[in-house]
């Protein structure tokens, strides 16, 4: 039994009814309960233990440590503050001694299921994923009655790519507790892993009929819309207004007003789960020169286990970094608002691990929504959005938005050199005359809608010779063959080539190719500057919103906007036409890097520039 010292009946009460609290979650009321007896009782195990306890469930993990701490002190081999105070040091952001107080929990305690999977968990955020994953999946099999486990497990495999084992798992969840709104959108998120779009939007509707005010359902189900062909430009704007209004019922919006005038010295903070080898940190990293310069302090808020080689690049351009993985909102939301910045920037919108419904009660005077997401957050708290008048054309596009729109350069993109790329080689339908061309696209797969496989085996019935290069793991063994059947496509024109490690491996793919074709109505972005930096030709097709106008600002940007076709027909003809001329295809494959270069696209020091001057231009007109 813990120590505990001789107590009176006063003392006693006043626990009982502290812990009467705790289990009611009462927390605030139990917390200052325990603050009450702490001096009271100071060697009371139990007070500390439960007091800690609290203030960690109560995101004041800082706080949590010395009343842990003093526990231990107390009885050095209590599993359960063990594990308690690993919690504690993990969000802290100590993760060293994190380690150590977790593995004691559960070298105390082998059998207990729950330190293995808090153990598990911290081991796949500090990136140690193997080792991650034997905990969770002993934390699973010791409590196989218990969901959380399962629900734990699942969400480790998806943060690790394994959206297919991870979707059996959340079924297993799903089955242990079925109106447990977390296993059906764990669910979502692995159909989405699967390319499974149309699944996953029905399996986050199940989620939110569960919990309709479950915000990350919301928020990620969003994502989802963009890679599906049947709902309007008008429908998916007002799901995302739809979101905002749920957000801003959770979350009422502070009043944070300016200080200081137009020419102050602007904190600027940028906030992104990506700030690491990533395509956001990619097109992010070379504006980075203008929020470096005098009039501003840059200060980066990364929210990812992975800290890597971009990471350290990009945290030695910033006055202040910090790292806000695993934290809880609240606390998130109290360092933001300690660190006072004048401009947040946020860049992920409603992908992967965001903080909309955080950003919904405002962090920062001005709130700006940039590069990691294709349209509006539908919330009243993000003031602006930064991007072109070819993704976004004045007048159509502003009445899709809850942001004010911000048009700051030719084009919304600066593509940072590829420094492992191989060098440009000859196209392969150019070495002779009886060479069938091959059509290409490196994008996700999961943009490869049905409107897309429609367009493309179009494309490839008027060229009965050519032949289609996809690359990327297929979620299933039979899903090439499945989609190509769907439109009447035989699957041995298609050719789906395996993921490769490493950026030079995998540009090299692209001399594969000898065109590369855009997907609808989910454009790529990274993918079209790939291809264009390895000397082919990108063929877009323009759509109706921001989602399917991106390759025509890029390829525009890039010189290329004879490859931005308005119709099917057009596409065709593009593509066709470009392999016809091989002479023509040839010699722009020889220049399209030099060319990329002297364009906007590639032009960092105008484009930092411009950036910089559109953040001060909407601290200038304000938010709210």
């Amino acid at each position: 039994m813990p120590p505990t010292p001789r107590s009176s009946s006063g003392i006693e009460s006043q626990f009982a009814a502290a812990t009467a609290h705790h289990q009611a979650g009462r927390l605030t009321e139990a917390l200052a309960a325990y603050q009450r007896l702490r001096p009271l009782a100071p060697r009371d195990y139990r007070v500390l233990h439960l007091g800690g306890t609290a203030l960690l469930q109560l995101g004041r993990a800082e706080e949590a440590c010395p009343w842990l701490e003093a526990a231990l002190r107390l009885l050095p081999k209590a599993a359960a503050t063990h594990m308690c105070l690993g919690l504690a040091l993990s969000q802290a952001g100590r993760n060293e001694p994190a380690e150590v107080h977790l593995r004691a929990a559960v070298r105390l305690e082998p059998a207990n299921g729950e330190s293995a999977s808090n153990l598990g968990i911290f081991l796949v955020r500090v990136g140690q994923g193997a080792d991650g994953l034997a905990a969770l999946r002993r934390g699973a099999e010791l409590r196989p009655g218990v969901g959380a486990g399962w629900l734990n497990l699942g969400g480790a495999l998806l943060s690790l790519g394994h959206p297919a084992e991870a979707l059996g798992v959340y079924e297993r969840a799903i089955a242990l507790a079925p109106r447990d709104p977390t296993g059906h959108r764990g669910r979502a998120m692995a159909l989405h892993g699967c390319h499974r779009m149309a699944e996953s939007l029905a399996a986050f509707d199940s989620a939110l009929l569960l919990d309709p005010h479950d915000v990350t359902s919301a928020s990620q189900r969003l994502l989802v819309l963009h890679y599906l062909d049947e709902f309007s430009a008008a429908q998916v704007a007002a799901a995302h207004r739809d979101f905002g209004q749920l957000a801003a019922a959770l979350q009422p919006a502070r009043v944070l007003p300016r200080t200081g005038g137009a020419d102050k010295r602007l904190r600027v903070a940028l906030l992104s789960p990506d700030l690491r080898t990533h395509a956001v940190a990619g097109f992010l990293e070379p504006l980075l020169g203008g929020l470096t310069a005098d009039g501003f302090e840059l200060v980066l808020y990364h929210d990812h286990a992975i800290e890597d080689t971009t990471s350290a690049r990009l945290r030695g351009r910033a006055q202040l970094w910090r790292n806000f993985c695993g934290l809880p909102d609240a606390a998130v939301g109290r360092q933001i608002l300690a660190d006072a910045p004048d401009v947040l920037v946020d860049l992920a919108g409603h992908t992967g691990q965001n903080r909309q419904g955080l950003l919904a009660s405002r962090l920062a005077p001005v709130q700006i929504t940039y590069l990691g997401y294709p349209n509006t957050t539908g919330l009243t708290t993000m003031d602006f959005r930064l991007t072109d008048a070819l993704a976004d054309p004045p007048g159509e596009a502003d009445g899709l938005h809850t942001e004010r729109l911000v048009r700051f350069a030719p084009t919304a993109w600066c593509y940072g050199r590829a420094s492992e790329a191989p060098e440009v080689v000859e196209p392969p339908c150019c070495a002779g005359a009886g060479v069938a061309p091959v059509f290409g696209s490196f994008n996700n797969l999961g943009k490869l809608s049905k409107s897309t496989w429609r367009l493309w085996a179009r494309l490839l019935a008027a060229e009965p010779g050519a032949r289609l290069l996809l690359k990327g793991t297929a979620p299933a063994a039979d899903w090439l063959e499945r989609q190509a059947a769907a439109v009447g496509l035989d699957p041995a024109r298609v050719t789906l080539l395996p993921v490769v490690a490493g950026q030079a491996a995998h540009l090299g793919c692209y001399a594969q190719m000898d065109v590369a074709l855009d997907a609808v109505p989910y454009n790529g972005t990274t993918t079209t500057c790939e291809a264009l930096w390895m000397g082919r030709p990108v063929v877009t097709l323009v759509g109706d919103r921001h989602v399917s106008r991106v390759g025509a600002s890029l390829l525009t940007a890039a010189g290329q906007g004879d490859c931005v076709t308005v119709n099917e027909e057009e596409f065709v003809a593009r593509a066709r036409a470009l392999v016809a001329d091989r002479a023509g295809l040839a010699a722009r494959s020889a220049r399209l890097r030099a060319e990329l270069l002297a364009s906007p696209l590639m032009d960092a020091v105008g484009q930092g520039r411009a950036f910089a001057q559109a953040i001060r231009a909407c601290w200038v007109r304000g938010g709210g």
